[in-house]
Order: structure tokens, then sequence, then C-alpha cells
């Protein structure tokens, strides 16, 4: 038996070996109908999603933006069951805080605790923690107490909050609200007709690019008179927009709405092809409801703020817990503009992409079709070239590796002549 390569000699075959590509022109309908179809799809890829749809001809820079807001409008409920809540209501009263880094607060509806003073009350039989007693039994009362839910500090005592109810007596700001749910309608429903201004800047850094939502070219008395409307071709644009519309535009009913108050978020879109006129950039306006509408536990939007004032020596506050509407505005977008450099990138990575085609009709060729093992011979070709490995081999006898190249081209030429019977030329 022939003692076959040493492991020295089978590395250095392996180090020493080479592979070239081998070009076969192949005449058949099938796969040159697949290689047509595979390259026209990844060229209709290239011209439509990455050059038409995703601009790869150009540079994109990110937004920076500003936004402020203003307000106006008037309110009156004109109702009988709300006692002093029924009184004219202005912006200066419902926007809480006045100023609010990229949004706005409007309150529409609310429970006054009017006169409030350091003293001792009954605590709210609502506050959640069990504050039920009697005159007889003040067990649930222990002085010292403070309900982390509660208005003030237990007392130890039993006290009236109404005709028919008892609890524990606190020391804190009392009297304590009144009421736990807040007024049906809303009291400021007509808070729908208030306007607001926004005012948004925007700048994008990489292009020294820079403009606002209100244009220069506006008439004074066009913006001074102008509503959003998100169906008029010129009004989408308008930066002047009721709340009743920003609620409508987010699928939402102010009037539910403004009874337990929510969150609508104000988008401002910028997106924008520097390779036209800068008229062409222009903001795009939408809204949507952020908090969950059918909350069954602690739903919509509320929360309590105190006026402090002095009398007779004595310190008292109107304490307010209001509901309301909180609107969130959110700036977005991007600018792109010619560059060569993204535009020479995708060329050649659209290129080198076509040479998938070529690798799947290999595999359809080589491993799919009927005739595949003539199209494997076609295609690869084993070259055994021994003279330079000569000092790595066994002496040989004169003659030999002459006779094993005429053996070789003689198997090959029998192998070809009996593929071509076999499958066809």
């Amino acid at each position: 038996m022939a003692d076959g390569p040493s492991f020295c000699q089978r590395v250095v075959q392996v180090v020493f070996e080479y592979d070239t590509p081998r070009i076969v022109h192949i005449k058949n309908k099938k796969v040159g109908l697949i290689n047509r179809l595979i390259q026209l799809g990844i060229i209709g890829y290239i011209i439509g999603w990455v050059f038409v749809y995703k601009k790869g001809y150009q540079d994109f820079g990110d937004i920076v933006s500003s936004v402020s807001t203003k307000l106006k409008g008037v309110a009156y409920p004109n109702r009988t069951d709300i006692g002093d809540l029924n009184r004219v209501w202005d912006i200066a009263g419902l926007v809480v805080p006045p100023q609010q880094r990229d949004g706005f607060f409007i309150m529409t509806n609310m429970i006054i605790t009017p006169d409030q003073h350091q003293t001792t009350c009954a605590e709210a039989p609502w506050i959640g923690g069990n504050v039920s007693c009697t005159d007889t039994d003040t067990s649930n009362c222990p002085a010292g107490h403070v309900e982390l839910t509660g208005n003030g500090m237990f007392t130890g005592k039993c006290a009236n909050f109404s005709s028919e109810v008892q609890t524990c007596e606190i020391q804190g700001w009392c009297p304590v609200e009144q009421q736990d749910n807040p007024p049906s309608p809303a009291v400021l429903e007509d808070a729908k007709e208030f306007t607001i201004l926004l005012k948004n800047t925007i700048s994008f850094p990489l292009f020294n690019f820079t403009k606002r939502n209100i244009l220069d070219d506006y008439d004074p008395g066009y913006l001074k008179n102008c509503r959003f409307n998100n169906s008029d071709p010129v009004d989408k644009y308008c930066p002047i927009i009721r709340l009743d519309t920003m609620v409508k535009e987010a699928n939402q009913n102010f009037t539910a709405l403004a009874e337990q108050g929510g969150i609508i978020g104000i988008s401002i879109t910028w997106d924008c092809n520097l390779d036209y006129s800068s008229s062409y950039c222009l903001p795009k306006y939408s809204f949507t409801r952020l908090d969950k509408a059918d909350s069954k536990v602690s739903p919509g939007y509320n929360f309590r703020y105190a006026r402090y004032y002095r009398e007779n020596g004595t310190d008292y506050r109107t304490l307010i817990k209001a509901y309301g509407i909180r609107f969130d505005v959110v700036v977005s977008g991007k600018a792109g503009k010619f560059n060569i450099i993204p535009l020479t990138m995708n060329i050649g990575s659209g290129l080198a992409l076509l040479g998938v085609a070529t690798i799947l009709c290999d595999i359809v060729v080589l491993y799919l079709l009927k005739k595949r093992l003539f199209y494997q011979e076609k295609k690869y070709m084993m070259v055994d070239d021994d003279d330079d490995l000569r000092l790595f081999a066994k002496p040989t006898k004169p003659g030999k590796l002459s006779g094993k190249y005429e053996q070789l081209e003689e198997d090959q030429t029998v192998n070809h002549h009996r593929n071509e019977q076999n499958y066809g030329s």
C-alpha cells in the first residue's frame, strides 16, 4: 500500500493552493430569466427605495427647536349650581403656571375650597384610610397619627363632617374639601373656544438653516384672523389653533375631556428637502391623546394649588383642585441636501448588491437543476501542478510525473465525452 502524503505535505499543499474565478457562459432560458428578474428586482430596490424614497443622494441633519405659546380667551359658566365659581374667567386665572416649557395647562374644571386657615376640623371621609368614628369610639383616630392621603394630623377626637357623617378630627388647613368628584358638566367647558398661538423656531445647524412656523411673508391681517384647519391648503399652516380643534383632531370629545382632564400631544414635524427653495420647508401639525382615555382608576389629569393671603393677622388660603387639559408640544424633523459622498457610497453598494444575482443563480444551476452535475463539471476545474512542491515530495522515477499529467488529461477527456452523451452539450 502506497504511503499517503505526510501532515507537513498536506499543510504545504493547503497553503500554496489558489482559487481563481472561472467564467462559464450558460445558454439556458430558465436560468437566464431568473438572473434578469433578480437583477431587475435589485435595480428597482436601488432606484425606488434607496434613491427615490430614502433620498440616498442626500446628507441629513438633525433639528434644533424652541417653542413658546400664547393663549387668549374669556369664559363665563352662567350656571347657578357652582356658587362662587360662576364668574368671568380669563387666561390669567386658567393657565397654571403662566409659562411652561414646551407646553401649557388650561383649567377646565375645578373644586375650590375658600378661606382655609390653620385650625381643627373633621377629616374628609373619602381619603382612603378608615377615618369613621363616633363620640364613644375613637379607636380609628389615635392622636398624632397622620394619614398619608389625608389633610392633617389626628387630634384623637371625633367631629361632624356633615349632619350624617362623623370622622376623625384633624389639625391642619380647615375646612377640608367638601366634595370628591368635580362638577358635571365641566365649569369651564367654554374654554374650547380659547385659541393658542404656537411660536416655533427651528434650526438645522449642519446646513446653517433657520426658520419659523410664523412665516415672514404672512400678511398681518391674515395672521390675526386665521384659524388652523387641517383640510384647507392654506389654513393648515396657520399657527393659531382653537382648543376644540386640537381635541377633535385627536379624536376626542371636548365636553368629556374637560370634566376629568387629560393630556393632548401637539406634534410639529419639519421634513425639509433643502435642494428646493426654503419656501417648501413647512411644518405639519398633528394631535393625539397621550393619557389613557378609559382608565378606571385615577382618570384624567388634575392637581392642587393654593393662593395665600393674610387677613386680621391670620394666614388664609384658597385651595383649588384644578382639572384640565395639559398640552405637550413635541417638535421633530430632519433636513436633507445633496452630497456627492452618500451618492457615491450608495451607488457602490448597489453595484456590489448586483453580485447577489450571480450567487442565487449559481445555487439554482449547481444544486437545483436536473443537469446540475454537468454544470458542476463546467464550473469547477481542478489543476494539480506538483512542480513547485517537489522539494516537499519524495523522489520519483524519471517520467513518472509526465505520465501522471498524460493520464489526468486522458481521464478528463473521457469524462467530458461521457457527460456530453448523458446530458447533451
